[in-house]
């Protein structure tokens, strides 16, 4: 096709256009199907998305534009409904090929979850548009670092974090993971950064400024992501690798020299990787989760590097998204489960493959105890179900080991009954009959009662898995996880407890990284301040350099007032931005007057370096009423492993 049309055709477009500036604009309501999106997708689908960005990090905006070609799935819509947060629109072109014309546009008022409709006059001819717009500093989705807050402290940082519904806040399109799309992008930055995306990043691209991209398959909005820094690339084997600052780069790619083997247990098991390359962005502290799951490219935080490959179960989890959740997507937040429940049950099978039965079963048991204490603190029944009802909420609020652990206990639970083989095969049937689809969990249900549940002697009823499903308690005969290795922490730990033994006869040198988590996140309140500091003092727990090992004993140590904590517990949480890791002790601190204050004092300066998804959650933690004090005993601080 030419790269223009008739200026016959020009002149009609542009007349209709003005025409369309007269008809009245639809009411500011959410899609039906997805409350989380404006986005009219009934009429609309988006085909394909092209960004052109510049990077500004003195300004802290992203500028340029977005286009999205369309398909018309519906007769006579006067109007593109986008979903947008924070954004400054200057101006918006309707389009046929490649002759584009200006068309009006109007923001709704804003919603506080939802951010604002726009709504984009377009006439009946046009088949693309293209909004023109530049972000706001403060965007949900955007973090901008300052040289002094990025490992090497040499140059700025930006990344991205797009899931649930804050790609909205740095691209104007259809925010909902109902709609998936190929894109491209061209990426403009200072000449000595270097951008990379959830795209087809070139491992050896020159470091000019100028970066294009490209992700053929087509993804939903929240997997969409960008990154600038001064990083460098180490492969890790044939189609993997680890992006990372100079400083880290080294031993984040002997951290996950493992990966390859992951990806090969996870196509043995489940089908072919479908994205091509598989490679790991290491980001700063401030990266509010522990890893996402963004296609060809995951970003995880440091926190994951501890030198003993303890923490590789999120690589994991990370790597299974590239099934479920990326080629198979949840095509609404109340159907999370889809996403991450099936995650973990991967994750957990290719931990088993990898590392060994007894390794996967010491994640699978933490989950479990995770859950526990989940369930018991959730005060609203409907967030115990598979499908909480969060209209009117934010997505995020979603996040918790419900979709996490109890999904997977249904899985396992699912494949105990019908085998391991049978159910592996099922999965493995169900990605590829599903591949690149946004499903619901009645489409999963459908499958399931099709595939398993109708066979003869079937030992699983319907009415047992709209138990598991819409239940808001576990089944009776849920088979609770158990680890043996546990069972050795919890005879040591009593008698530690008891007196009967000393710090030093814990036998805790030879436990693994789980095992000390266990011991940790088990410790009841009361204990004796001469046996926390023998503890303390014997294996070092205060300062540790095991972010997550520090997180867990800084709560233990909190909740049994034990004072010499504080100024590690400060240098912490000014340090590392990870929710997993920092909602708890913030929790923990609020729960008396004193620890408030200074929980307070922290979080007023350490706020700057945090993430806005960050700062919000943290936010939520100190604003509610101080917590009674803790329980005789804990069974994990009610986030999964996994759970960012």
């Amino acid at each position: 096709m030419s790269r223009s049309l008739p200026v016959v055709l020009a002149t009609a477009l542009s007349l209709f256009l003005s025409a369309c500036a007269g008809l009245p604009f639809a009411r500011n309501t959410p899609v039906a199907g997805d409350p989380h999106s404006y986005a009219n997708t009934g009429a609309f689908r988006t085909t394909h998305l092209a960004l052109d960005l510049r990077v500004d990090f003195a300004q802290k905006r992203l500028a340029g534009s977005a286009t999205l070609d369309l398909a018309r799935v519906g007769t006579g819509a006067p109007e593109l409904v986008l979903d947008t947060r924070e954004l400054e629109i200057q101006k918006v072109e309707a389009g046929l090929g490649e002759t584009w014309t200006r068309t009006t546009f109007r923001l709704e008022p804003a919603d506080p979850i939802l951010g604002s409709a726009l709504r984009i006059a377009l006439p009946a001819q046009a088949t693309r548009v293209r909004v023109h717009y530049r972000t706001q500093p403060g965007a949900s989705g955007l973090q901008w670092l300052a040289p002094a807050q990025t490992a090497d402290r040499k140059y700025p940082f930006l990344f991205t974090q797009s899931q649930a519904i804050h790609a909205r806040s740095w691209i104007p399109l259809q925010d909902t993971p109902s709609v998936r799309a190929p894109y491209s992008a061209r990426i403009r930055t200072p000449k000595n950064l270097l951008a990379v995306m959830s795209a087809d990043n070139d491992t050896g691209t020159a470091r000019d400024g100028d970066y294009r991209f490209t992700m053929p398959q087509a993804i939903p909005s929240y997997l969409i992501a960008l990154a600038v820094g001064d990083l460098e690339f180490r492969a890790t084997g044939p189609r993997s690798g680890v992006y990372a600052e100079r400083s880290v780069v080294k031993a984040a790619a002997k951290e996950f020299e493992d990966t390859e083997k992951m990806i090969a247990r996870c196509e043995a098991i489940f089908g072919p990787y479908r994205w091509g390359r598989y490679d790991l962005l290491i980001l700063p502290p401030s990266f509010p989760y522990g890893g996402m799951e963004n296609p060809r490219l995951t970003f995880a935080s440091p926190t994951v590097i501890a030198g003993d490959k303890s923490m590789v179960s999120l690589v994991a989890h990370e790597l299974a998204h590239s099934w479920s959740g990326n080629l198979v997507t949840n095509a609404a937040w109340q159907d999370f489960w889809l996403n991450e429940g099936f995650t973990n049950h991967l994750t957990y099978r290719v931990m088993e493959e990898v590392y060994g039965k007894d390794r996967a079963q010491q994640e699978r048991a933490l989950g479990a105890n995770d859950l526990r204490e989940t369930l018991a603190q959730t005060a609203d029944r409907r967030d115990r179900s598979l499908m909480p009802d969060l209209r009117g909420r934010d997505p995020d609020d979603g996040v918790t080991d419900v979709p996490y652990e109890k999904g997977a206990l249904f899985l396992a639970y699912l494949e105990a009954k019908f085998g391991r083989a049978r159910f592996d095969a099922f999965l493995r049937k169900w990605f590829d009959a599903h591949a690149f689809q946004s499903v619901r969990t009645q489409d999963f249900l459908a499958f399931l009662d099709r595939e398993l549940l109708s066979q003869a002697g079937a030992p699983v009823s319907a009415a047992k898995v709209n138990e598991w499903v819409q239940g808001d308690t576990m089944p009776a005969d849920t088979v609770w996880p158990a680890s043996t290795a546990f069972a050795t922490v919890d005879r040591a730990r009593d008698s530690w407890l008891a007196g009967k033994v000393g710090a030093a006869d814990l036998g805790a040198k030879r436990w693994s990284p789980r095992q000390w988590q266990y011991f940790l996140d088990t410790l009841p309140t009361g204990i004796d301040q001469e046996a926390l500091i023998d503890l303390d003092e014997t294996y070092g727990l205060t300062g540790s350099r095991n972010a997550v090992r520090a997180s867990r004993w800084y709560r233990a140590a909190l909740a049994n007032d034990y004072s010499p904590v504080y100024p590690a517990i400060d240098t912490y949480l000014r340090k590392v931005g990870r929710m997993l890791l920092i909602r708890p002790i913030y929790k923990e601190l609020a729960r008396t007057p004193d620890g408030r204050e200074f929980a307070l004092e922290i979080f007023a300066d350490a706020r700057k370096g945090y993430h806005p998804i960050a700062v919000d959650a943290v936010e939520k933690t100190l604003a509610a009423s101080p917590a009674p004090a803790a329980p005789a005993a804990r069974q994990g601080p009610g986030y999964s492993t996994f759970v960012r």
